[in-house]
Parts: structure tokens; C-alpha cells; sequence
């Protein structure tokens, strides 16, 4: 069977172009998520993986689309590969199925992922320009430690200070634990 995935990063984007495509190119069974590909717990993901099975073949627009990074495309692959099912990747045409299409693979996986550390090598050098310019100072805070403090001073648990405050425990427990 031909099955395909298609995955955008926000509720905002389109599936349309990838799910043309894949129509296009045969899939029987289309599965899809609108969610990042940082997120792991992709529920289209999760049920086409379980879902394929010996003698299947997965078909995606793009490797951006299915896999975050490098190791994570690999792991993924092994699992298919353990259980008899081929990669085909329509734009960058590579198929599992040939040792040309795994060498090709390898390759554009490992680019990928170099693309990737010099954004965000550039993102943390933007940043740090920006700092000492005065132009970033971060994310405002979010927990008032004065309140924390005082209320914790006036006998209330950790736990009623994270409820009336709407923040975690944990972050109540680190910020009075050095009082």
C-alpha cells in the first residue's frame, strides 16, 4: 500500500500543496498533522508509523515534513525499514528502496541539518549583538519573587502559593529554597 504524510507547523498553514502531491503520486491513505515538527507527539505521525506494515511504502512531500533532524529521520527510518516499509520523498526524489536513494539520503539529511545549526548559530549571534547593544534583554520575568517571598514569609504552603499565583510548585520550591 502507498501511504502518505503531510505535516504544516501551524493551524494557520495549508496542507493543500502537499496532500495534491501526494494524491498525485498514488497514496491510498493519507496521514496528516498541523503541529511542529519539534513536537513528538504528532498523533498523525504516531498512527501512520503504527499503521504501516510489511510491504508498504511512505510517501512524503518533503523531509522537513516528516523528520526535525537527522537522528530523528534515521531513527524513524530504521523503525520503517525494521518492518518492510520503503521511503520515497517526492521533492528531493529519494526511494529507500535503492542504494542510490539511501546514499542520496545521507547526504541531503546530513545538509539538512548543517542548514540548521548555522540558523541557529546566527539566531544566538543576532541575539548576543543585540545584548550588548542594550536592544534585547530577554523575556520579561513571569513569576514575582516579592509575592512568592512575602506570601511564604506569611506562613502559606509552597502549594496555595503556586495555585494563587498560577504558576508551578517547582518554581515556587526554587525560588524560596536560597531564603
Amino acid at each position: 500500500m502507498i501511504v502518505g504524510y503531510a505535516r504544516v507547523s501551524t493551524t494557520d498553514q495549508n496542507l493543500d500543496v502537499q496532500l495534491d502531491e501526494l494524491n498525485a503520486h498514488g497514496c491510498e491513505r493519507i496521514f496528516t498533522d498541523k503541529a511542529t515538527g519539534t513536537n513528538t507527539s504528532r498523533a498523525g505521525l504516531t498512527e501512520m508509523m503504527e499503521f504501516m506494515r510489511d510491504g508498504d511504502t511512505l510517501v512524503v512531500s518533503r523531509l522537513d515534513r516528516f523528520a526535525r533532524s537527522l537522528t530523528d529521520l534515521y531513527a524513524m527510518l530504521e523503525k520503517l525499514t525494521a518492518r518492510g516499509v520503503a521511503f520515497h520523498c517526492l521533492r528531493q526524489s529519494i526511494d529507500t528502496a535503492t542504494s542510490t536513494g539511501k546514499l542520496t539520503l545521507a547526504i541531503l539529511g546530513a545538509v539538512a541539518e548543517f542548514e540548521n545549526d548555522l540558523r541557529r548559530e546566527r539566531q544566538r549571534d543576532g541575539i548576543e549583538k543585540a545584548k550588548s547593544r542594550g536592544a534585547y534583554r530577554g523575556r520579561s520575568a513571569s513569576i514575582d519573587r516579592e509575592t512568592i517571598h512575602r506570601l511564604n514569609g506569611e506562613g502559606f504552603s509552597p502549594s496555595a502559593i503556586a495555585r494563587q499565583l498560577n504558576v508551578s510548585r517547582t518554581s515556587v520550591y526554587r525560588i524560596i529554597a536560597p531564603a
